[in-house]
């Protein structure tokens, strides 16, 4: 992933406590269960942990789920609820899949960049 990536203007979300990703609120953010992030991310359901244990692949992928999740509430203008609704209602510019989906399906680069272009563009 490319450094902008890690560029959180601001955090709108609460997702990070003192400037380190809060894992276990990013992933209550959409709600996902442990199977739910196993899945998105590839890795054993035993491997999904938030403590000091916690896999680096895991750590970094969540800390890339917070900053997209954060570009989508700055462009909301820091509107938790809109920027909740948009990652659970199916987007036809996705082909009727929700963001969540996405991210729960391991396509969260896609979407990221999805995200990025369309910021862009408005």
């Amino acid at each position: 992933m490319t450094t902008q990536l890690y560029d959180v203007p601001q955090d709108h979300l609460s997702l990070f406590k003192k400037d380190k990703p809060d894992y276990e609120h990013i992933v209550d953010f959409l709600h996902l269960k442990r199977g739910d992030v196993a899945r998105a991310t590839g890795l054993a359901t035993a491997s999904v942990r938030y403590d000091a244990k916690m896999p680096r692949e895991l750590s970094e992928i969540l800390l890339q789920w917070a900053v997209l999740f954060n570009k989508v509430a700055e462009h909301f203008k820091g509107d938790v609820h809109k920027t909740n609704l948009w990652f659970n209602v199916p987007n036809p510019l996705l082909g009727n899949v929700s963001p969540k989906d996405m991210i729960r399906l391991g396509r969260y680069k896609k979407l990221y960049s999805f995200v990025v272009q369309a910021i862009e563009e408005n």
